[in-house]
């Protein structure tokens, strides 16, 4: 057996019950094996076992109280994965589907996703399973405040950084980041995502979405295809799927369908971004309500968004989102390019359906590094005391979706799987850590 596989068998036997961090293992370790196997200095330094293994792992209990005056506990978590290029980066994940497996799938795919940006940006990730949905404001802050109280002995400027997920966006970013300068007395760098008002970026809101497609437009343009006139359907209805489709629009394509966790809505004149910004951004509503501004619309309950024909397929809204049946609709109805603006939303089934059919598809780890791309240009303003124009961060995030894609494109042409951009994400994520961890000793 490779050592490759050795280690894989390792992971899985050590971490049972933890089947989302198996599946983003397995899917990376599989990748890398012809690589790994053929640099035998990454077995002798035990490269993939300290990979796969976070540096430290943060449980704890968040107690807080809710509006009728019951103490409520939930569980936080903060997996600081690796620190080899820079100290750990990446979101806070505020669901009820929290778990140890989820925040470590999660944080494992953060190391190399923050490798590809070419920023000096290490991996972690946190969360709870608390559920900001149907919380009045004063709850939404009770529970910030008590989360914070606990993490702010483990992170910091030049330590962790963490940053917004799914349920965490500007509301309890600003609640998280006054309870944490309430502790410290200080006024640091140390969360991203932050309002313009007190050191956050322009284009952070922006940036996974604007960075998905402009991955996407210079992934078709090097295959001879643009997004002009193409018809996309974006899955989830947050940030990276509102400003996926604003890009879309802006380029020249029409997004026809959004969704969120109850079903979705399919409008075959374009989707209508004010109302759903209404809806969504101000409202904090159900993508259903998309119906009552434009009679032509249809919403359905529950799955089946990829039943819908289009020529570009943009996954945003969750992990394994999309199976094996849904990848051969896609490909039965004509789809040319599929790149994930969320984490893991594609099956190990699909992925294979989609290479099987020569359908372009670009991982998550390289195609949604735009928002921990901004995060960084965050950190650089904060530290330099300074705000970029908006125009100056979207030029850089273009550029850096630019650069990640011809660096995924070359390793793996270079390696003879061209258009196998797994493949080629995998590589050159992994060798940027693991050259640094050589480096530095077996720390």
């Amino acid at each position: 057996m490779s050592y490759t596989m050795k280690v894989l068998e390792k992971v899985i036997k050590q971490n049972p019950n933890e089947p989302e961090f198996h599946q983003a293992v397995t899917e990376t370790l599989t990748s890398l094996q012809p690589f790994v196997d053929a640099n035998p200095e990454y077995e002798k330094a035990g490269i993939l076992e300290r990979l796969c293994e976070p540096e430290r792992a943060i449980i704890f209990r968040v107690p807080w109280v809710d509006d009728s005056g019951k103490v409520q506990v939930n569980k936080g978590y903060r997996v600081q994965f690796n620190s080899a290029i820079g100290p750990y980066k990446g979101g806070l994940r505020f669901h009820p589907s929290v778990c140890l497996s989820i925040i470590k799938f999660l944080g494992f795919e953060q190391v190399l996703k923050n490798s590809l940006t070419g920023l000096p940006i290490g991996g972690g990730k946190g969360g709870s399973d608390f559920d900001p949905k149907g919380k009045s404001e004063r709850e939404i802050m009770a529970f910030c405040q008590s989360f914070m109280t606990e993490l702010y002995r483990h992170i910091g400027e030049d330590t962790d950084v963490p940053a917004g997920d799914i349920g965490v966006c500007d509301r309890e970013i600003g609640f998280l980041y006054g309870q944490y300068k309430r502790i410290i007395n200080a006024y640091t760098s140390v969360l991203t995502g932050k309002g313009l008002s007190y050191g956050g970026s322009f284009t952070r809101t922006e940036a996974t979405g604007y960075g998905l497609v402009y991955l996407t437009s210079e992934l078709l343009r090097q295959h001879g295809n643009s997004i002009e006139n193409k018809t996309v359907v974006v899955s989830g209805s947050g940030n990276v799927a509102i400003f996926a489709a604003e890009k879309v629009k802006q380029l020249g394509g029409k997004v026809v369908a959004l969704s969120d966790s109850n079903g979705f809505v399919y409008d075959s004149e374009g989707i209508d971004l004010c109302a759903v910004k209404e809806i969504k951004i101000k409202r904090r509503g159900r993508i259903s309500e998309y119906v009552n501004y434009r009679k032509n619309a249809v919403y359905t309950e529950g799955r089946g968004i990829w039943n819908i024909k289009c020529d570009i397929a943009l996954p945003c809204a969750t992990q394994n989102e999309l199976n094996g049946d849904d990848a051969k609709e896609l490909v039965k109805n004509g789809c040319i390019a599929v790149c994930e603006g969320a984490n893991m939303p594609s099956t190990s089934e699909a992925i294979k359906v989609f290479h099987q059919n020569k359908v372009l598809f670009v991982p998550g780890k390289a195609a949604n590094a735009g928002g921990v791309a901004v995060s960084a240009l965050e950190m650089s303003q904060n530290a330099m005391r300074t705000s970029w124009p908006f125009e100056k961060v979207d030029q850089k995030l273009k550029e850096i979706m630019i650069n990640i894609y011809n660096n995924i494109a070359n390793v793996a042409r270079e390696v003879g799987q061209e258009d196998n951009f797994v493949v080629g994400a995998n590589i050159a994520g992994f060798k940027k850590v693991a050259d640094a961890m050589l480096r530095q000793g077996v720390v």
